[in-house]
């Protein structure tokens, strides 16, 4: 079996932005290219591996959860807009654009949640996977008095999503470790 694919080591930064947020955030990590002959086998501590076969379409994947994809995918580093994004676990999303396989990785089995118009989608951002690339989330807080004392209602920072698409969540939080070195 002939392949060839660009895998992300997490968490994930990207080729020239790397310098520009190791500086920010203290992460690190690096792309890699695998190509040949064989099978290739991939893992991320546990995590179960759902495989993406984008036809000419685009999705954004948060930068822990990209493990892998096909030289065909042109892909981009994007920073989130809001602050309330970056409270939220996470300064990096990447965009996955084109036709080819893309891997990426959840905490236990992902449900898919269809956005269309007039029916939003909100999530909690740490449990947010990936999404149609056509949505653009807006960040909601709920942060008050009650927010400090433990007394809150629920999540404080939540994602919403309207239009047409879709959203990828997991049954898990993932909070984003920051690596310092």
């Amino acid at each position: 079996m002939l392949f060839e694919m660009f895998i992300f080591q997490l968490p994930l930064l990207g080729l020239f932005l790397t310098a520009f947020k190791k500086a920010l955030t203290g992460e690190g990590a690096s792309l890699m290219k695998a190509n040949g002959l064989g099978k290739l086998y991939l893992a991320d501590e546990g995590k179960k591996i759902v495989i993406l076969n984008l036809q000419n379409e685009a999705i954004f994947v948060n930068g822990n959860d990209l493990l892998a994809f096909e030289p065909s995918i042109k892909w981009e580093i994007k920073l989130m807009k809001k602050i309330a994004g970056m409270m939220a676990g996470g300064l990096f999303n990447i965009r996955c654009e084109g036709t080819g396989l893309i891997a990426i990785t959840t905490h236990y089995e992902p449900l898919t949640l269809r956005v269309t118009p007039g029916q939003p989608v909100v999530t909690d951002p740490n449990a947010t996977v990936a999404w149609s690339g056509n949505l653009q989330p807006e960040f909601q807080t709920d942060i008050s008095l009650k927010t400090f004392f433990g007394r809150g209602s629920g999540e404080s920072i939540q994602m919403k999503f309207e239009g047409d698409g879709y959203v990828v969540v997991q049954p898990y939080e993932e909070i984003r470790r920051v690596e310092k070195g």
